[in-house]
């Protein structure tokens, strides 16, 4: 593993998102000194905190946290404890699946509890179908985890590991949406073990089976809640690493990187400050860290955006029936709409949707007698679909939409009831510097994945590495705590900075 050159003693890490505090928390435990610099006025990122007024307190980014163990690591590697910073509860059911034919299916994480649902819902032959998906999905996760997720790449040729036979002769470069069919034959349940594609902002029908690690994590690994919100876990990393020692820079937004050589040598923020540095972490997206870099990547295909989305934050008086804390709204069409988000460029005509309701498991997030609700409606981005300045007009009536199209399903009370809201669009993305308007950075197609994405160790630069969703090893929470993690490894020459041996996330929850 190629390791950044020279002295390593004071790092600075651009950006305080899950990415850049998993980085600060293992270069502090590898026995570095770390300045933390974050334009906002608190940690977090994509993961922050969006106060709707009244005492309602969102998620700004994701809601679903899975593999708490990758987060926990982070902390062993300051001689913490995730348990001791952040209660997490495991949410039994994980989902709730609801189908346009009225039907409704119990997603639990349990075997025999899944077992038991998906024979109630679909019969024995399904049955039997899913636990064979189950123990494939296990092998998929374990042959991939080490080898090519939790991984640096310097080369392609790094793949060439036995490993990659093991991965062939499970499927995993064929088709996921295909490769589950081969197990269930019912429509629907195909669709709750392959929607995890366009995590990866690939449609379930195109995305390689080896994307199925992220089902794994979805309905066998355990999905998780932290009380206060998800934007509890990037709080409570910040505490630790203060503790540990880092120093945190709120409000500074880096505006240029001062070089001597082939080394950045100080970082320079908006309000005139200089900081001196031996290396640097910087996880901004990816144009602006290109920017900072003054750099553009040697690539000889144009990059492609994951689909973006938007999300619909509601406060209201009164519960919406029919939900759980996470429910999977699904519309009847699939495999029309996932070519309306990544090609016609159209806002999908009959939406699937993931509803979530935080206060069934912490109702501290709303105002006494009130209920806080989420709605993401998968979208275009603004390089296949409307621009920012359409979005700015689209807005309020796809809200509109939306709200007609909860009420048709019966998924949402009255518009009197709303009390607080808030609508983020790719417009709002754009504004906070993503690419193409989406959160999800680049869409994980086969020369965006493994050694072919963005790499992390900077070319002609010594002591720069990059760390977040855009490059290795992707997006999703899992994945930009493990990015922070080996943007560390990059710096210290060591393949997992100091920590202790992590736990199983079931362990974790309290």
């Amino acid at each position: 593993m190629k390791a950044v050159r020279g002295p390593t003693d004071h790092v600075v890490v651009v950006g305080a998102g899950l990415s850049g505090l998993s980085a600060a928390l293992h270069l502090l435990g590898a026995g570095r000194r770390v300045t933390v610099v974050e334009r906002a006025a608190g940690p977090g990122g994509r993961a922050g905190l969006l106060e709707l007024g009244g005492g309602y307190r969102a998620d700004a980014g994701p809601t679903v946290l899975t593999m708490p163990h990758l987060a926990d690591e982070a902390f062993a590697a300051v001689g913490e404890r995730l348990a001791d910073r952040v209660e997490l509860v495991p949410l039994h059911p994980a989902y709730h699946a609801r189908f346009a034919d009225g039907s409704t299916l119990a997603v639990h994480t349990d075997a025999e509890a899944m077992e038991e649902e998906v024979r109630r819902f679909a019969g024995p032959r399904e049955a039997a179908g899913y636990r064979r998906l189950r123990r494939w999905l296990t092998e998929l996760y374990t042959v991939q985890m080490r080898r090519f997720i939790d991984a640096n790449f310097d080369s392609p040729l790094d793949l060439l590991v036995p490993d990659l036979a093991r991965l062939a002769a499970l499927g995993g470069f064929g088709r996921l949406e295909a490769r589950v069919g081969r197990f269930l034959s019912d429509e629907r349940l195909r669709r709750v073990f392959s929607f995890q594609a366009l995590y990866a902002g690939v449609a379930p029908a195109r995305a390689l089976a080896a994307y199925g690690v992220i089902a794994y994590m979805d309905t066998v690994a355990g999905v998780y809640f932290p009380r206060g919100g998800v934007h509890a876990l990037p709080r409570a990393m910040a505490a630790a690493a203060a503790d540990a020692g880092a120093e945190f820079r709120w409000n500074a937004e880096v505006v240029r990187l001062e070089r001597s050589g082939d080394r950045i040598s100080a970082v320079h923020t908006a309000d005139g400050g200089r900081i001196p540095c031996d290396a640097v972490v910087i996880t901004a997206d990816l144009p602006v860290a290109y920017r900072l870099l003054g750099r553009r990547p040697r690539r000889p295909l144009r990059p492609v955006h994951s689909p973006s989305a938007v999300v619909w934050h509601v406060g209201t008086d009164a519960s919406w029936p029919h939900t759980g804390h996470h429910t999977l709204s699904f519309g009847a069409a699939w495999g029309r709409v996932f070519t309306e988000l990544t090609r016609t460029g159209r806002p999908m005509s009959d939406p699937s949707l993931l509803i979530t309701r935080p206060g069934v498991t912490d109702p501290d997030l709303a105002p006494p007698g009130r209920r806080l609700h989420y709605v993401l409606a998968p979208c275009p981005n603004t390089v296949v679909g409307p621009g920012p300045e359409a979005w700015r007009r689209l807005g309020p009536r796809y809200r509109d939409h939306l709200l007609a199209e909860l009420q048709r399903r019966g998924l949402a009370g009255p518009e009197t009831a709303i009390e607080r809201e808030r609508l983020v669009t790719p417009a709002d993305w754009a504004a906070e510097g993503y690419a193409a308007g989406s959160p999800f950075s680049l869409a994980h197609t086969l020369a965006q994945t493994g050694p072919f994405r963005p790499r992390n160790l900077v070319r002609g630069l010594a002591n720069a590495v990059l760390a977040g969703c855009g490059t290795t090893p992707g997006v999703g929470v899992p994945t930009v705590l493990l990015s922070g993690r080996l943007a560390a490894a990059r710096i210290t020459g060591t393949p997992h900075p100091a920590a202790r041996p992590a736990r199983g996330p079931r362990a974790l929850a309290r």
